[in-house]
C-alpha cells in the first residue's frame, strides 16, 4: 500500500505556472492542499501492478456519482416500463462518462489546477461568479438526493420517520469529518468498501431475479424506438441525466492531484494512464450496479406486469412478494443506504474544491459542510412533513433536472481547455479526441435541453 507523506513545502506546493502558458495567472495554492501530492507513487521504472495500486482510488470516488441515490429512480422506472430496452442508455451515458472524467484526470495532472480554478483563471469575474453559483447549486441538489436516498433507506430499514431521517443526515457531518481526518487513503478505502456492499447487494438481486440473459444481452444494443418513443425517450434522457454528473468533473480534476508525480512529462504521462485505467474500470462497476437496478426493475415487475413502478418506495415494497425472497427488499435498503453515505463522502470533497477553487475562500471543512447539508436538509425537512413519501420522490426527481440543466456549464469548459495547446502543450486532446469530445457535449446538452423541456412543459 503505497504511504502517505508529512506535508513539506518540496513535495507539496507545485511549480507556478508562468501566466504566459495559457494562463492569465500563476498557480498560488494547489487544490485541496491539505492532501496534495500526499501519496506517493513508484518510479517509471515499477511494474504496471505497482503503479496501479498506487493510483488506484480516485476513480471509484467518482464512480460514486454515477450509482448514488439519484440515479435509482430513473433506472426502476426505466426497468418497469420498457423491460431491458434501455440498457443500451446506460451503457453510452458511462461510455460518455469514460471519456469525460479522462478529460478531468488529464486537466488536473497536466496543469495542477482542478476545473474550478482553471475557470476561475480563464473566465471573467462575473462569468467564474455565474459558473460557481450555478456549480453550488448543482452540488446542493446532489446532496438532496443523499438526503432524500439515506432518509428513505433508514425508513425503510428501521422504520424511522422521513422526516427524522432527514434531520439524522446531518449527522453525516460528523463521520465525514472523522475519515478525512484520518488520510486521504482511509476515506479511498471506505468508499470502496461501501462500493464492493453495494456490488454484492446488487449480485444477489440479480440473481433472485432470475432475469432473462438474452434479453439483457438484447437491450445492450441501441434501438431505434428509444427515440422515436416519446415516453421511452423521457426516460432515456433521465437517465443519461441522473448518470454523468457535473460535480464529479471538478472532483476528478482534483483529487487525481494527491498522488506525488514527478513533474515532467514522461512523469504525467504515467499519471495519466494509470488515473484513466483507474476510473475506467470504476465507472465499469458503476455500470454493473446501474445496469443492476434497471435489470432487478425489468425481472421483477416488467415481466410480472407492474408497469408502473417508478420510485424507491414502490419497488421495495413489491420486490420480496414479487420475487418469493424475502431478503431482497432488506438487502435493496442496506444497498441504498450504502450509497447514500458514500455520496455524502464525495459530495463533501466537491463542495470544498468548488467553493476554494472559484472564491479562492477556505472554509473550516464542518462550517462548510454545515451550510452544504442544512441546504438541502431545510427543504427535504419540509417536503417530507407536508407531502410524505409522494413529496420525497418528486424532490428526488427535481434534483436530477437540476443536475441536468448544470451539466453543460461543466463539461463545455472541460473540453475547452483540454483542447486548448496553449494550456495543455504537448498533451493538448489529438483531433479525434477534440471532435468525440464536442459531439458529446452537443448530444448532452441537446438531451437536457429537451428533458428540461418536457419536465416544464411537456
Amino acid at each position: 500500500m503505497p504511504s502517505v507523506l508529512p506535508s513539506t513545502p518540496d513535495t507539496q506546493t507545485p511549480p507556478l505556472t508562468p501566466p504566459e502558458a495559457g494562463w492569465r495567472k500563476a498557480r498560488t495554492a494547489p487544490s485541496l492542499q491539505e492532501v496534495y501530492a500526499s501519496i506517493r507513487v513508484p518510479a517509471q521504472s515499477a511494474s504496471f501492478w505497482r503503479k496501479l495500486l498506487a493510483f488506484w482510488g480516485p476513480g471509484l470516488m467518482v464512480a460514486v456519482g454515477y450509482m448514488d441515490p439519484g440515479n435509482w429512480a430513473t433506472d426502476i422506472a426505466g426497468g418497469s416500463r420498457f423491460g431491458y430496452t434501455l440498457l443500451s442508455v446506460i451503457l453510452i451515458s458511462n461510455l460518455f462518462a469514460m471519456l469525460l472524467q479522462h478529460l478531468a484526470a488529464k486537466l488536473g495532472i497536466v496543469t495542477g489546477r482542478d476545473l474550478a480554478q482553471a475557470c476561475r483563471d480563464h473566465f471573467s469575474k462575473p462569468t467564474a461568479m455565474v459558473l460557481w453559483f450555478l456549480c453550488e447549486i448543482a452540488i446542493a441538489a446532489c446532496d438532496l438526493a443523499e438526503v432524500i436516498g439515506s432518509a428513505i433507506a433508514l425508513n425503510l430499514l428501521f422504520k424511522i420517520p422521513l422526516t427524522w431521517g432527514v434531520v439524522l443526515t446531518i449527522l453525516d457531518v460528523m463521520v465525514v469529518l472523522l475519515f478525512q481526518n484520518k488520510g486521504f487513503r482511509v476515506l479511498e478505502s471506505i468508499v470502496a468498501g461501501l462500493i464492493v456492499l453495494i456490488f454484492g447487494c446488487f449480485l444477489y438481486e440479480i440473481i433472485v431475479s432470475n432475469p432473462d440473459w438474452f434479453g439483457i444481452l438484447g437491450g445492450l444494443v441501441p434501438r431505434p424506438e428509444v427515440v422515436t418513443t416519446p415516453g421511452m425517450l423521457y426516460v432515456a434522457i433521465g437517465i443519461l441525466g441522473a448518470t454523468v454528473m457535473p460535480h464529479n468533473l471538478y472532483l476528478h480534476s482534483s483529487i487525481v492531484q494527491t498522488r506525488q508525480i514527478e513533474q515532467t512529462e514522461g512523469g504525467k504521462r504515467m499519471a495519466i494512464k494509470f488515473a484513466t485505467i483507474d476510473s475506467t474500470v470504476a465507472l465499469f462497476l458503476a455500470f454493473f450496479v446501474n445496469a443492476a437496478i434497471l435489470v432487478t426493475a425489468a425481472a421483477a415487475f416488467h415481466k410480472n406486469g407492474h408497469h408502473e413502478v417508478a420510485d424507491i418506495n414502490q419497488a421495495h415494497a413489491l420486490l420480496a412478494p414479487v420475487l418469493g425472497a424475502g431478503a431482497a427488499s432488506i438487502v435493496f435498503a442496506v444497498a441504498l443506504l450504502a450509497s447514500g453515505q458514500n455520496s455524502t463522502l464525495t459530495g463533501t470533497l466537491a463542495g470544498q474544491i468548488v467553493m476554494e477553487g472559484f472564491l479562492n475562500i477556505r472554509l473550516k471543512p464542518w462550517l462548510r459542510r454545515l451550510i452544504t447539508r442544512g441546504i438541502a436538509v431545510v427543504p427535504a425537512f419540509i417536503v417530507t412533513l407536508l407531502y410524505g413519501e409522494k413529496g420525497t420522490g418528486e424532490l428526488l426527481v427535481l434534483s436530477q433536472v437540476i443536475l441536468s440543466l448544470q451539466l453543460s456549464f461543466a463539461v463545455v469548459p472541460l473540453v475547452m481547455f483540454t483542447s486548448s495547446k496553449a494550456k495543455m502543450g504537448v498533451f493538448v486532446n489529438k483531433i479525434w479526441v477534440q471532435v468525440l469530445a464536442w459531439v458529446v457535449s452537443a448530444i448532452i446538452i441537446a438531451l437536457n435541453v429537451y428533458l428540461l423541456y418536457e419536465t416544464f412543459f411537456g
